[in-house]
């Protein structure tokens, strides 16, 4: 062995070489040179190390200070205010480690042993928090109250080579001053058998994604893929079309009568509801007519008033899929972008408090559970804003009902319900105030009384000649507001009402006073095929079939978009071709993938590792054994279906080889056959058979970078014409301007603001 000797200014050889470790526990080899005598010392590893106990590792300066490490820069600058002096607060800004993207990176073959790295792009991050750690004399680990947030801090402790007797595990669900004090009172161990639950997901989801993508990729195209939730997700979506595609319309008919009482002006409606003792069937103009002329000749009684008192009871506060649904139906915000407004309020906004503060509590939670606290301020404030008459005796208790709730989690509530909306809303933006004032107004409204209403129902009774007509009415008015004074749940737009359910019946109505018919209203209906799901109807269906966590809902909803799967068009989730095409194959190929009950049943095993109660290993095990043969089964069998780009009629104008349509990473595009020696390439735009009010053009479907769904003239940019709404073929009947589809049931025309309903206009416009 040669090592450099200081005095001889040369390599020597070494005698007495004597292999040991220095303070810094590094391997060195320490001898003297062969021709002066002087010490010489060699730095690296040698096979006389081998077997060398190695030191406890020793620090140049004693450590000093306390680290804490957050997700999200927001969130440190919210946590390190409220912390103050001695506090070095960092962001891991996201996860620190993950998967390998180039491949499976999972070990099969050894108990599914998942292969993590750093990433590049966060190597800077974990250089820096490595750093910070091997200089703190505590670190703390403050990452999200959830699975994924233990499993984050369980890879700094990895990455960041955090010593674990040094590392702290603090967990709280909202961020304000009361919560990060007692979470840093009471600190605790890495639980890891939620980290296990999470590895075990991502491992799942890495395993039949990485397997069935290439399969499709292989038979169909590129860019496309499959998932445990993300395919179950799709699969309802496809079958409900086939629903609507299949369902033939049948007729009926129903007979209303205005009524009033004798010498009364005050006339109130009633529905038929009974012919001689029998629900009455009118399947056509035929059947209604046969009765007509009876009913009008028929004398009017009323028979019967019942008068009750029904008690409404609010709504529970928000959890994540809640949150997300109503986001929805009141202010018309996708999963995705709900989310992300949440995680602002819940890190934390400058409200003129002094500095950053959280909002909210914690946006990713499947209970309903408040805490004691905030039960009592909450209590307080209701009491003595609204009045004592306003405030239940005792707190109303919810039950979850999401399968398997982590009820030690808190329902989505404000962290202070003293910090009104109205009181903070010049320090927010209008999507933070308004998601704010959805959250706050529910959580006060879910502490509140119920609402109490006065019901009445009349039943009257035409004697005709030949038969006996029962006609009914109920009404209700509210005689006491509850918590209605602050909240109301928005309607689903799925549920249908009928005129006759809550009429405002007239006073003074008594059994035996007769009635005079003002007219009869014979009415056409057909039955109506049900829906297109809404992303807010559809996480409402994953939820009840237990499928998913809350975290998972956003990003599935946008994958199937992105993938072009699914359109998103008037809030109404459509299947494309691709999307049908890939739902057969899966459901074809992999029926335990979409299968309902399969999917909750995973979602079952993974909150019982999460407990403790099933080893991770052995539940992907499980599932592996009938899987991997039905990949191998797909790669065999599955039918190539790769079709030839269709042709287009037009030249490359580049090289003047045929223009052909492709489908790409954000749906269908024109480009050119000589791909990849001639890379022109064309937006695909979809005609909708409207004219351009501008120029005349064809008006077309565009999508935005972020797949939001525009309509504009095909002309641009010589046309600017655009509209997020959807214009129809027809012109306003008041002054001929363009009509855009304003909702369900409306039109409204663009140039004179005036609002039209579909049905009067003989539009069929499907959700």
């Amino acid at each position: 062995m040669e090592a450099y000797c200081v005095k001889c200014k040369e390599k020597r050889e070494v005698l007495e070489p004597n292999a040991e470790f220095n303070a810094l526990g590094t391997p060195v080899t320490r001898g003297k040179c062969s021709v002066c005598g002087t010490t010489m010392y060699r730095i690296g590893a040698t096979p006389d190390h081998e077997g060398l106990e190695k030191p406890p590792r020793r620090h140049s300066r004693p450590r000093s200070g306390k680290l804490v490490i957050v997700e999200s820069p927001a969130k440190a600058k919210t946590i390190g205010r409220f912390l103050g002096k001695g506090y070095t607060v960092r962001a891991s800004v996201g996860h620190v480690r993950d998967l390998l993207r180039s491949e499976l990176s999972v070990d099969v073959e050894n108990e599914f042993t998942p292969k993590y790295r750093v990433p590049n792009e966060k190597r800077p991050v974990v250089k820096e928090l490595k750093a910070l750690a091997k200089e703190a004399a505590e670190i703390y680990l403050a990452t999200d109250p959830d699975r994924e947030g233990e499993a984050i801090a369980w890879h700094l402790l990895e990455a960041a080579q955090i010593e674990p007797k040094l590392s702290h595990r603090v967990v709280f669900h909202e961020i304000t001053d009361h919560a990060i004090n007692e979470a840093f009172e009471n600190p605790r161990e890495i639980n890891m058998d939620l980290v296990d639950a999470q590895q075990a997901r991502r491992v799942l989801d890495r395993l039949v994604g990485y397997s069935i993508s290439p399969v499709l990729w292989e038979k169909v195209r590129s860019r496309l893929s499959a998932g445990r939730v993300q395919s179950v997700a799709l699969r309802l979506i496809v079958e409900r079309e086939r629903e609507i595609e299949a369902f033939n319309p049948v007729e009926y008919w129903s007979i209303e009568a205005e009524l009033a009482p004798e010498g009364k002006k005050t006339s109130y409606l009633t529905k038929l509801v009974k012919i001689d003792e029998v629900e009455p069937e009118l399947g056509n103009q035929e059947e209604v007519e046969r009765y007509l002329g009876d009913i009008e000749a028929a004398p009017f009684t009323i028979t019967k008033i019942k008068k009750s008192e029904r008690r409404r009871k609010p709504s529970a506060p928000f959890i994540t899929s809640t949150l997300q649904q109503e986001a929805s139906r009141r202010l018309g915000y996708t999963a995705r972008r709900a989310m992300m407004i949440a995680q602002q309020l819940y890190e934390g906004l400058d409200i003129g408090e002094g500095g950053t503060v959280g909002l909210i509590t914690y946006m990713r939670t499947d209970s309903t559970n408040i805490a004691e606290v905030a039960q009592e301020e909450a209590r307080t404030f209701i009491r003595n804003t609204y009045g004592e008459n306003f405030l239940p005796e005792k707190p109303p208790q919810y039950k979850t009902r999401a399968v398997s709730a982590q009820e030690a989690h808190e329902a989505i509530r404000p962290t202070s319900v003293v910090r009104q909306p109205e009181k903070i809303k010049q320090f927010l933006s209008p999507e933070q105030f308004k998601l704010y004032q959805l959250i706050w107004q529910r959580f006060v409204a879910s502490l509140m009384e119920s609402a109490v209403y006065d019901t009445t129902s009349v039943e009257v009774t035409a004697a005709g000649k030949d038969h006996n007509y029962l006609f009914r009415a109920s009404g209700s008015t509210i005689k006491f507001p509850g918590f209605l004074v602050v909240y109301e749940e928005a309607k689903d737009e799925d549920l249908k009402t009928d005129e006759t359910e809550n009429v405002k019946i007239p006073a003074k109505l008594e059994e035996g006073q007769a009635q005079t018919l003002i007219r009869l209203l014979p009415l056409q209906h057909f039955t109506q095929p049900p829906p297109r799901y809404t992303e807010a109807t559809l996480v409402q269906v994953l939820e009840e079939y237990g499928i998913g966590r809350p975290s998972t809902y956003a990003p599935i909803l946008s994958t199937i978009q992105q993938r072009g799967y699914v359109l998103r068009e008037a809030k109404r989730l459509s299947p494309t071709e691709t999307g049908v095409l890939v739902n057969d194959l899966v459901m074809e190929y992999f029926p335990d993938i979409v299968d309902y009950n399969f999917s909750a049943t995973m979602e079952t095993s993974l909150d019982q590792i999460a407990a403790g109660k099933e080893e991770w290993h052995k539940v992907i095990a499980d599932f592996y054994r009938t899987f991997e043969p039905e990949v191998k089964k797909a790669q065999a069998e599955m039918p190539v279906n790769k079709a030839e780009p269709e042709k287009i009629g037009r030249e490359c104008p580049e090289c003047g080889h045929d223009l052909v349509i492709r489908w790409g990473r954000y749906g269908k595009f024109i480009s050119c056959s000589n791909f990849p020696a001639c890379r022109h390439t064309e937006a695909l735009l979809e005609k909708i058979g409207v004219t351009c009010p501008k120029d005349g053009g064809d008006v077309v479907m565009k999508k935005t970078r972020k797949g939001r769904i525009f309509y504009a003239c095909s002309n641009y940019p010589n046309c600017d014409f655009t509209n997020w709404k959807r214009p129809v073929a027809l012109p306003c009947p008041k002054c001929g301007g363009m009509l855009v589809i304003a909702n369900k049931r409306e039109v409204q025309c663009t140039q004179c603001e005036e609002s039209f309903l579909i049905e009067d206009l003989g539009l069929t416009i499907s959700d």
